[in-house]
């Protein structure tokens, strides 16, 4: 895959606007402040590219990015506390229209955070890869952050949390360091 070749196509607001061409998606999901913008731009070695808000909660929209002829969708951020009730159900409403057509998604990729045992929110948007029976990972984001002894137990708590299937794998990462890139891109290649 050749993550030089990189366009931001659109922002939809709501399920009319999803593409449904045909071409692979992989797709992005993860708490606000979690790296999901700083994850994209890691694999595709730009530092602004995705744009990491300011203010958690910010992203509203699911955002195609096409890269070499697969979309990179990044979705909303969920569970961050100052966000109204009204925003959260319509991130919900936007979450089950998304999930609901399944077969958009080629290899989603849910990130965490590595050093914290997974939220409750975590949880639920792992039963909705689950649910839509498509292929994921897990991306244990911000692994600089932890000493190497607390690595291993670490990961094992985010498995148990998440109630991941064997064949669901838990890929370390640190974008800072670029740890974990190439195992996530070699998985994204081998899905599309």
């Amino acid at each position: 895959m050749n993550t030089q070749k990189a366009a931001f196509i659109l922002s939809a607001a709501a399920p009319a606007a999803f593409i449904d061409d045909g071409k692979p998606s992989v797709v992005f999901a993860g708490r606000s402040n979690v790296g999901k913008s700083s994850v994209i731009n890691c694999l595709l070695q730009r530092r602004n590219f995705a744009r990491v808000g300011s203010t958690p909660g910010k992203t509203v929209q699911v955002n195609y990015f096409l890269v070499d002829g697969c979309y990179f969708v990044d979705l909303p951020g969920y569970g961050y506390a100052r966000v109204s009730g009204e925003e959260r159900r319509r991130w919900g409403d936007l979450m089950e229209s998304f999930f609901s057509a399944g077969e958009r998604i080629t290899l989603g990729v849910l990130i965490v955070d590595a050093r914290h045992e997974p939220t409750a929110d975590d949880v639920t948007m792992a039963e909705y890869f689950k649910a839509a029976d498509r292929p994921f990972v897990v991306v244990a984001n911000k692994l600089d952050k932890l000493k190497k002894s607390e690595i291993e137990p670490n990961m094992k708590r985010i498995r148990e949390k998440l109630d991941l299937p064997a064949d669901v794998e838990i890929i370390g990462m640190s974008c800072l360091k670029s740890t974990g890139r190439e195992e996530l891109l070699k998985r994204i290649e081998k899905s599309v």
